[in-house]
């Protein structure tokens, strides 16, 4: 399952966008992925401050 992001949560900060090898990630007011490019490798959890994304 591609990552989903608690919108709540999501501070805006980069982070998650940084570490997508495929570019599915952008943040504009918050983080957005595209489930069609994520290859669920995990490193945007990982990565974020405030928790799974």
């Amino acid at each position: 399952m591609p990552a989903i992001v608690d919108l709540e949560e999501c501070i805006s900060c980069g982070a998650c966008e940084s570490v997508c090898p495929v570019d599915a990630v952008t943040v504009e007011e918050v983080a957005k992925v595209d489930s069609s490019k994520c290859v669920e490798c995990g490193n945007c959890e990982t990565e974020c401050p405030v928790g799974p994304v």
